[in-house]
């Protein structure tokens, strides 16, 4: 067994947090192990002024740290599931992905601002935020009337943009603000049948050199066999509808029983005039062919057609 690793992460407060909950459990489980962390700037994060879809999506928050794997300052990378690409570099995998935190979206409010309860209670014409095209197809389908814009930014960055009146609210992944005790700012989290989540959103995915099998060994106790399931079907459908991390994509897979997975996804145009949606139960056994197979059903429904427009192809 390795008596260090050295994990490759973002400099983020939420980046940090996810890599040193890693480092703890690995610590935990392997006394004597010995485990750093390398701090890193992406380009995702310097380049703020410019929009994700402009810079080659999220897959910019992965690309140093995947260098880092590759000329082996680092053992492995700690990665929230939804922001890494469908395809990997060559020599390099996801080898473990870990227990799913809450999936869904969370709506926070600016601070003084009296909570909502739920999109109904929004008022109308509201001004919300949020990075993501996924997010703004499903609102706009949801409350055509809501003025939504892009927020760039860290999750303390964009609070600080709401609460100084850029925003009414912003729309959040609901999982970095419970992983940073910051579950008061929620004013309530998106149900699936209003807003289903991002694929492999709540899940952090750990990525390796395929050749390591030493690593291999010290993370894999940390894979959870429901989270794995759930990300590997939700990324089997991303990938097979050609998309990635920063399109009008939505993906949610729960265990129904120990054996059935329900799948429900959707593809929309970012004004929300068009939501396909599509679902189907399958074996767990069987989570990558369950995605593809909802993918197929998207696609007959013409969901080629809504990506290529957002691609600009």
């Amino acid at each position: 067994m390795q008596k260090s690793l050295t994990i490759a992460t973002r400099k983020s407060p939420l980046a940090l947090w996810q890599a040193y909950h890693v480092r703890d459990r690995l610590q935990a489980m392997h006394p004597g192990l010995t485990v750093e962390l390398l701090e890193m700037t992406t380009q995702g994060d310097e380049r703020l002024d410019v929009s994700l879809q402009k810079i080659g999506g999220k897959g910019v928050f992965v690309k140093e740290l995947e260098t880092a794997l590759y000329d082996g300052r680092a053992d492995l990378a700690v990665h929230s599931l939804k922001d890494v690409p469908m395809e990997l570099p060559e020599g390099l995998e996801l080898c473990c992905l870990t227990a799913r935190e809450t999936p869904f979206d969370a709506v926070v409010t600016r601070d003084g601002l009296l909570p909502w309860a739920s999109f109904d209670a929004i008022p109308e014409g509201a001004h919300l935020g949020t990075s993501s095209l996924r997010r703004m197809a499903q609102i706009r389908a949801l409350r055509p009337d809501i003025k939504l814009s892009p927020v760039r930014g860290n999750l303390g960055t964009r609070l600080r943009k709401l609460d100084s009146g850029e925003f009414d609210g912003l729309v959040l992944a609901a999982a970095g603000l419970h992983r940073l005790d910051m579950t008061h700012r929620i004013a309530f989290e998106t149900a699936p049948e209003d807003v289903l989540p991002a694929c492999g959103q709540g899940i952090l995915g750990i990525e390796i050199r395929t050749s390591d099998e030493e690593t291999r060994e010290c993370v894999m106790p940390l894979q959870d066999t429901e989270g794995a399931r759930a990300g590997r079907c939700e990324r089997a459908l991303n990938r097979h509808l050609n998309g990635g991390c920063q399109v009008p994509i939505a993906a949610y897979a729960v265990h129904e029983s120990s054996d059935t997975l329900w799948l429900r996804a959707l593809v929309g145009s970012p004004d929300g005039t068009l939501v396909l949606r599509a679902e189907a139960r399958g074996s767990t056994r069987d989570a990558d062919d369950l995605g593809e197979g909802v993918a197929d059903d998207l696609l007959a429904q013409g969901a080629a057609d809504i990506l290529a427009a957002v691609y600009g192809r």
